[in-house]
């Protein structure tokens, strides 16, 4: 199997896990995720599959939203319900008065986040150091919170909103901040990630879902293309009397593909060959380069050079 699942990822399940069920489900050894989500949190976990794998530094995962509850009352060591308080107050913000803290947390904004996120230190996450007992200093990092919209109160003390972020935004932290602004502590109650990049909740299956769809026999067919969340990217298609060249990944003039003429040195593009796709290649100078290699599951018809005088894709 080659492709992605978006799947929707329980509270209380670890990314890790996620990847372990739907190796089982799939009985494919090459599968990871793009952009861990935290265990306690919800939400969309892109998973790639096969080939799929080869395309993670082409994924656009900087656009990222959130639906998240911040809970007035008191703070914890990690800035979620999960922790041990440490520090609590009644001066309940009104609704106006989160609003006007939540402006100033948009836009490029120093976060400190905190000592039990997956940040890490030494190649160790800091949450290990911290539950070891090791004291662990989170440096000052910065982010990007594009909006944040706040949508009602809810029951005891808290503030539903939508967060519209780039990558590496701790939405337990912007809760944290909320409390600081308000000068009531607060923590991050609920969350649920409803985009990360291109995937969002409209195309998102459960696992158990994932589940009836292998017991039935679709779970293939139910993947999300490998190109599909590439599609930032421009498309040039390889005319048919360079299907040798592309099965065995030489490089390729670009004055043979008329569509890549126009690429921009190292600028990278998705390569089609019969209207199928089969990678990423950059040009540099006048060839196309192989970045990474998808090639499609089905076989592929090579037109030999011998063979181009009868071949009607063939141009001198």
């Amino acid at each position: 199997m080659n492709g992605f699942l978006n799947i929707l990822k329980p509270p209380g399940m670890t990314s890790a896990a996620v990847v372990a069920v739907v190796k089982r489900l799939t009985g494919e050894k090459r599968v990871g995720h793009a952009g861990t989500l935290d265990p306690e949190a919800a939400g969309v976990l892109p998973v790639m599959i096969g080939r799929a794998a080869r395309l993670f530094d082409y994924l656009v995962d900087k656009e990222k939203a959130y639906v998240a509850e911040a809970a007035f009352g008191y703070a914890t060591d990690t800035q979620d319900a999960t922790g041990t308080v440490i520090e609590a107050g009644t001066d309940y913000p009104t609704f106006d008065e989160v609003r006007q803290a939540a402006r100033q947390l948009e836009g490029d904004i120093w976060q400190r986040p905190s000592m039990y996120s997956a940040i890490k230190q030494g190649g160790v996450p800091m949450y290990e150091r911290a539950r070891r007992g090791e004291t662990v200093e989170v440096p000052l990092r910065q982010v990007h919170v594009e909006s944040i919209t706040l949508h009602e109160e809810t029951p005891n003390h808290g503030v539903l909103m939508t967060v519209r972020c780039g990558r590496g935004t701790y939405i337990r932290s912007i809760c944290d901040d909320l409390g600081k602004l308000t000068g009531c502590p607060a923590h991050m109650r609920f969350l649920l990630r409803s985009q990360s990049g291109v995937f969002t909740l409209d195309t998102a299956m459960t696992i158990e879902e994932a589940e009836q769809h292998r017991l039935a026999g679709t779970l293939a067919e139910n993947l999300l293309p490998l190109d599909w969340p590439i599609q930032h990217i421009a498309r040039v298609d390889v005319p048919a009397y360079l299907s040798k060249q592309v099965v065995n990944g030489v490089k390729l003039p670009v004055k043979r593909v008329t569509s890549a003429r126009e690429t921009a040195e190292g600028q990278p593009v998705r390569v089609y060959l019969n209207d199928q796709f089969w990678g990423i290649a950059a040009r540099e100078e006048d060839m196309l380069v192989w970045k990474c290699q998808t090639p499609p599951d089905a076989p592929v018809a090579v037109c030999e050079p011998e063979a181009k005088e009868g071949c009607d894709e063939h141009s001198p």
